[in-house]
């Protein structure tokens, strides 16, 4: 088997071979070579101990020393060079008390968490593959480097990265690891929550959203995202549902593209429909309020988990208003796109889109039609050029101060402005616009004597 390699990472092979090292690429790298994909990160493992890979190179950066670590600069591009190493016993669930470092290729392979990731190649020796990688690649299988109870013992967010694989490769996990992540998805309390949220998102972005539904048949879940768990548990008895909320949820994910904020969006949708279920005495359901009570909780679910501001206030407005449903009348949807803000209206667009393909046939297709619509007419507003901000308005605060408006009259008077704009988009002229602020401010000059 021949893989091919970038000219940097054959550069580094040969100067550490040319000194006198064993070098080899390593771990996913050499898998997603196999496989025909574009690896994301080209590691490399070598007999020459830190200092020595230092001195090899001239522009080299400590970025993981103690673990044997160091970064290789070849063109402006990074490359984590690591020495062949045993870790020593893992006493938190995290990280070695100790490392060691050792002439032996296999004693590092060993130590890596499943078959696939724990393979090694150059161009002399080939492909190095003591624990079964390949073979595993072509059953498609994730297994792990010996016992998996050991495996899942020394790093507990490999619970999570199993399923992540899976996700992410379209392959299945053997028995007995499975059984394991079972045994020990209770670890995970033991990880950062950015750990956790960086596998997480990696497996909702993959192919395969749906091994969400791993997460939680593996206790998973309950421990990164116990609201889940009660999505799972609450039915849906209504016309327009066919799957309790969690899969529903699944469906969506689905039915949406790979893009992060909208699959979080997806994931987190309904997330508020456990708490405000209620049930008439038809035995329909309803979930009044739910996306209010679903921002909030997506809200603390995400500052949980430590993601960015962004992400969180872009979620926060698209779970809060993914499912209102504007006309598709020009007025309408002008308001629609001043509540959400332009920056997310085509995202609303696409989850609406994807919470319609996850619910049943009951007046589905005028569902899908409504969205078709308000995406045309949207359009128009776009074509149009309509105002849709108070960045768009015709007028502005400096304007209001040079008429002797101050203080919190100029933001309600640029509101009511907008208001009226989105109503009456041709009113949107800079002479009509100061007339309308002046009428305003007179009735509210005399309101207020």
């Amino acid at each position: 088997m021949k893989l091919r390699l970038p000219s940097e990472v054959k550069y580094i092979l040969d100067i550490l071979k040319g000194r006198g090292y064993e070098a080899y690429i390593v771990g996913g790298c050499v898998r997603d070579a196999i496989l025909a994909r574009t690896p994301n990160d080209w590691d490399i493992t070598t007999s020459a101990k830190p200092e020595e890979v230092k001195a090899c190179f001239r522009r080299t950066v400590d970025t993981g020393i103690a673990h044997g670590t160091v970064t290789v600069l070849v063109h402006d591009e990074s490359f984590e060079v690591t020495t062949y190493r045993i870790d020593g016993v893992y006493t938190d669930g995290r990280h070695p008390s100790s490392v060691t470092f050792t002439p032996n290729l296999a004693e590092d392979l060993l130590r890596r968490d499943f078959t696939v990731n724990a393979m090694a190649y150059n161009e002399e020796a080939g492909l190095v593959d003591l624990y079964g990688g390949m073979e595993d690649l072509q059953k498609k299988c994730i297994r792990c480097v010996g016992n998996p109870d050991e495996r899942f013992d020394e790093d507990a967010l490999r619970v999570l990265r199993a399923v992540r694989f899976s996700a992410q490769l379209g392959f299945s996990i053997e028995h007995e690891t499975l059984e394991a992540v079972r045994r020990h998805a209770g670890n995970l309390k033991l990880i950062s929550a950015e750990r956790i949220a960086a596998e997480l998102v990696k497996l909702l972005i993959s192919p395969h959203p749906e091994m969400v539904r791993t997460l939680y048949e593996t206790g998973i879940t309950r421990v990164i995202l116990p609201e889940f768990d009660a999505m799972m548990e609450t039915p849906q008895n209504t016309p327009y549902h066919m799957y309790n909320v969690g899969e529903h949820t699944i469906k969506t994910l689905e039915a949406i593209e790979p893009d992060k904020l909208l699959r979080l969006t997806m994931l987190l949708h309904d997330i508020g429909k456990p708490a405000v279920r209620y049930t008439d005495s038809t035995g329909r359901d309803h979930f009044n309020g739910h996306g209010k009570a679903g921002a909030e909780m997506a809200h603390s679910i995400l500052r949980r988990l430590k993601f960015d501001n962004d992400t969180i206030s872009k979620v926060d407005r698209l779970v809060l208003y993914h499912d209102l449903r504007p006309f598709p009348k020009a007025k309408e949807v002008r308001k629609a796109v001043f509540l959400l803000g332009e920056d997310l209206f085509i995202s609303y667009l696409k989850v609406q889109w994807a919470d319609t393909c996850g619910k049943s046939a009951f007046k589905q297709e005028e569902a899908f039609e409504r969205i078709r619509e308000v995406t045309a007419v949207y359009e128009q507003i776009l074509a149009d050029r309509d105002c849709l901000s108070l960045r768009d308005l015709k007028i502005n605060g400096y304007d209001l101060m040079e008429m002797g408006i101050r203080g919190r009259e100029i933001g309600d008077i640029l509101n009511a402005a907008l208001k009226a704009v989105l109503d009456e988009p041709e009113m949107n002229e800079r002479e009509t616009l100061l007339e309308f602020a002046a009428k305003r401010h007179r009735i509210g000059g005399r309101s207020s004597q």
